[in-house]
């Protein structure tokens, strides 16, 4: 892709704690950020605050960080969040059994509020003890 495409092309954003560089490539087959087994997908989106999100909610103690991602397979719509919880894809969530390249890391986002983070871990804990908490992998 010329620079000049890419100037024009829509962003992706991935959330985590793992510490990677530009031109690693994000794989399926590793444990997700989510749940303790490896899923078959990768998953990204396009607005930053759930970029944010991700990072925050990512399991581990490693730092917080945010990659801009270019997919070098197919995207779809993540069915986890797309009409199943809002209808269409607000969240502008996608996914990928293809590799995700790192092309750079966002640096001065600023996260969410500590009782933000914590509402939203224990709405996940609770949907977890309820059996409803499951990812469509």
């Amino acid at each position: 892709m010329t620079q000049c495409a890419r100037a024009f092309s829509q962003t992706y954003f991935h959330g985590t704690r793992a510490v990677l560089t530009a031109g690693d490539m994000l794989r399926t087959g590793y444990r997700s950020n989510f749940v303790n087994k490896a899923l078959s997908w990768i998953y990204f989106t396009s607005t930053l605050d759930a970029a944010i999100w991700g990072a925050e909610l990512a399991a581990g103690t490693g730092d917080l960080r945010i990659y801009i991602v270019e997919p070098t397979g197919p995207v779809g719509d993540d069915p986890n969040v797309t009409d199943k919880r809002f209808p269409g894809n607000p969240t502008m969530s996608y996914r990928s059994k293809d590799p995700l390249r790192i092309l750079g890391e966002v640096v001065g986002w600023r996260g969410h509020s500590p009782e933000q983070v914590s509402a939203m871990r224990e709405g996940l804990a609770r949907m977890v003890a309820e059996g409803t908490y499951k990812i469509l992998d």
